[in-house]
């Protein structure tokens, strides 16, 4: 929370901003009370004639027109702090976000993190435009009618000084109910925009084994908490508002009943002192009111503001990096991966001492059982997981020594099932190498992934559109699209996550041909389920249990790892050669 409210006052120029109109908006509130109290005392008490009060009329009417302006720069500069402290809040999210992508989709709902960045942001809104405005507002013109006031007889300051605290003393005991509301109300919001965002993006599955019936019953016992959290929250918010408008109206009434007091039966006070006292009466307690109702709307903030404060405290898993530039083009690179150690946060799992050597344009395969830890040492090499202990150096140097952008430029990771996003062919291809690249050499990378096929019997060929996470294309052809970017990008390192689990042997056929290609100008590294296609490598590591258990060509494991044989001969039995 403090994070937020130092983002907010760093920035000096808008609070800046918001004080000098307040102290303007104060100022022309004194103003005119005096004008139009003086035009009154004119025209009712001493019978003047137009022209006598043609140049205090034309004050007050500019007066109150600079009061509106006043009035509306500043909480046109609320707004615009608001807008700016949640584009920061954001930028600052989907940078922890994205320092770690990985550990970052492990730590919990992709819903919940959506909602955060989207609707807790927007939740705070009222808290910077409308709340701390307000306190700034409310701590200089109650001050500056309050020394007016101190300028006549002393009573009615008094009797404002003692009445004024009630206004704070039940905005504390509201906030105090309202917080707990909040906080429910935003963890619904939460946990409705999460559970619906999940049970999209698996309908499929839900429709499938027949309980997208009773998932939507959950919807709607998660919407209903939510409709019930907010109407608790809505409920004290009109009592609050009921309340403070009579606190506000029996103050003035008391003010007006000793100023009538002194007027007619002690007669110890002038009209013109009565009446600009009373005047400002009401602009006195209204900053007071308006302070409380924004309270509220800061209080009613105070989930929001926490559950991002909240996130922004949890401890980052970030990569470090450092400054030595890779040209691009440079060669492959050496590897050196020495007592590397690395634990999830729930601590279910974890490599275990590490060593490995990769030689330059060497092809290794990594295999082993399932849960054995396969992916997470290909993540760790790619530079996607910060390894817990342990060494990875590329050509004798630490990998936290490279520039991050100019390392992933040298890199090529293709996963089982990469993310097409929604655009042309053409512009997927263009991001996961060059963005700048011609549409020919564009072509010629689909055409060396085996793409050509495709394109040419689509109506808009490279140019059509596909949708969000490919839809529109079979896992096949989002392979070949995959490979089409590795082909443009033409990196030194290329990280296969066995992306021919699931294809079609013509496909596949396909893809291993474009993967030959690809690994005659790189260092190859694959992970492998199919164990048939890697018996060719260089070096092959098999894991089990996240430990190293040997490494060596396929003969030679064939031969002395037992349990390596028993999975190729399992395979073999299976249909798989």
């Amino acid at each position: 929370m403090n994070q937020l409210k130092k983002m907010a006052f760093a920035k000096r120029r808008t609070m800046f901003l918001l004080v000098l109109f307040a102290c303007l908006t104060g100022a022309v509130i004194i103003i005119q009370a005096y004008y139009f109290v003086k035009i009154v005392d004119l025209v009712f008490l001493k019978a003047a004639s137009f022209d006598a009060i043609e140049l205090p009329l034309g004050i007050l009417l500019a007066v109150l027109f600079a009061r509106v302006i006043f009035m509306y720069a500043g909480r046109r500069t609320g707004i615009k702090l608001a807008s700016k402290v949640k584009r920061e809040v954001r930028e600052t999210l989907f940078v922890k976000y994205a320092r770690n992508p990985i550990q970052t989709s492990l730590s919990g709902q992709t819903g919940r993190k959506v909602s955060t960045v989207m609707d807790a942001v927007d939740e705070i809104d009222s808290y910077f435009s409308s709340y701390i405005p307000q306190i700034i507002q409310t701590a200089i013109v109650p001050v500056v009618i309050l020394l007016a006031v101190f300028t006549q007889p002393a009573y009615s300051g008094l009797l404002m000084l003692i009445t004024a605290p009630f206004v704070p003393i039940f905005m504390v005991i509201i906030g105090i109910k309202t917080q707990k509301k909040a906080e429910n109300q935003m963890e619904k919001m939460a946990a409705f925009s999460g559970h619906f965002l999940d049970i999209l993006q698996g309908l499929t599955t839900l429709k499938l084994f027949g309980r997208a019936r009773q998932q939507t019953e959950a919807i709607k016992k998660s919407s209903s908490d939510f409709r019930d959290a907010t109407m608790e929250v809505l409920k004290v918010a009109f009592l609050s508002s009921l309340t403070l408008e009579f606190i506000s109206t029996l103050s003035i009434g008391l003010i007006a009943f000793e100023l009538c007091i002194r007027l007619v039966v002690f007669k110890n006070i002038s009209f013109f002192s009565a009446f600009f006292i009373l005047i400002l009466a009401p602009d006195f307690y209204l900053s007071l009111k308006d302070l409380g109702s924004a309270f509220h709307s800061g209080r009613g903030s105070m989930g929001a503001v926490q559950k991002i404060a909240d996130e922004l405290a949890q401890e980052e898993q970030s990569i470090s990096w450092g400054t030595v530039h890779l040209p691009k083009g440079s060669p492959p690179p050496a590897i050196e991966i020495q007592g590397v150690k690395f634990t999830y946060d729930e601590g279910d799992f974890s490599l275990k001492d590490l060593n490995v050597s990769i030689l330059p344009f060497e092809k290794t395969a990594i295999v082993g059982p399932n849960g054995s830890g396969k992916t997470t040492l290909l993540h760790i090499i790619a530079g996607l997981l910060e390894p817990t202990e342990g060494l990875i150096q590329m050509n004798k140097r630490r990998r936290s020594e490279y520039e991050e952008k100019s390392w992933f430029t040298q890199i090529s990771y293709i996963s089982q099932n990469p993310y097409l996003f929604s655009g042309t062919i053409a512009e997927n291809i263009r991001i996961g190498g060059d963005l700048g690249a011609s549409m020919e050499e564009v072509e010629k990378a689909a055409e060396k992934a085996g793409l050509s096929g495709m394109i040419q019997s689509l109506e808009r060929g490279i140019d059509t559109a596909i949708g969000e996470a490919g839809r529109g294309l079979s896992g096949g052809e989002k392979q070949r699209v995959a490979l089409a970017r590795a082909f443009l990008k033409r990196p030194s390192l290329i990280l296969f996550d066995e992306p021919t689990t699931g294809l079609d042997l013509y496909t596949e056929q396909i893809l291993q041909a474009s993967m030959s290609e690809l690994s005659k100008n790189s260092t190859v590294i694959t992970v492998a389920h199919r164990l048939y296609t890697i018996q060719d490598a260089d070096q092959i590591l098999f894991l089990k249990n996240g430990r190293l258990v040997a490494a060596g060509k396929h003969k030679e494991l064939i031969e002395t790892v037992t349990e390596y044989r028993n999975m190729v001969f399992a395979q073999q039995g299976a249909g798989t050669e």
